[in-house]
């Protein structure tokens, strides 16, 4: 399983991976990543790719959330599985990522339990 970790602070982006390293999807994993929304667009189209986690508030001019639309906008990725960070908790947030079309959501500080769970449950969701 190919991952995508869009995430513009690097420590961050290392421990997302390490706590994907540590959850059992079923198959090998792989990990791209992208610290700005244009090199994760040239990523979408020049792998493939199963899983996308993006930080909502990248430090560059696209977000996450232009990242999401752009990929529900795409035929090839328009089912792709997408998990959210951010360090924003409020609800017009989780809503507005969820109505753009986010899997899920998850809040920074990451806790790798409740992070865990909410990959497994998307990518057992995306399956049925």
């Amino acid at each position: 399983m190919t991952f995508l970790v869009v995430e513009d602070s690097r420590p961050t982006r290392n421990l997302v991976k390490n706590y994907l390293a540590e959850i059992d999807v079923g198959s090998p994993q792989k990990f791209l990543e992208a610290d700005c929304g244009e090199t994760a667009l040239l990523i979408l189209q020049s792998y493939g790719v199963d899983f996308a986690l993006l930080d909502l508030n990248l430090s560059t001019q696209m977000t996450g959330l232009d990242i999401l639309k752009e990929i529900r906008r795409s035929d090839k990725y328009k089912q792709l599985p997408v998990l959210m960070i951010t360090g924003e908790s409020d609800k017009a947030t989780v809503i507005n990522s969820l109505k753009s079309g986010a899997n899920d959501f998850i809040v920074k500080p990451i806790d790798q339990k409740s992070f865990a769970e909410k990959i497994l449950k998307i990518i057992k969701n995306s399956k049925g």
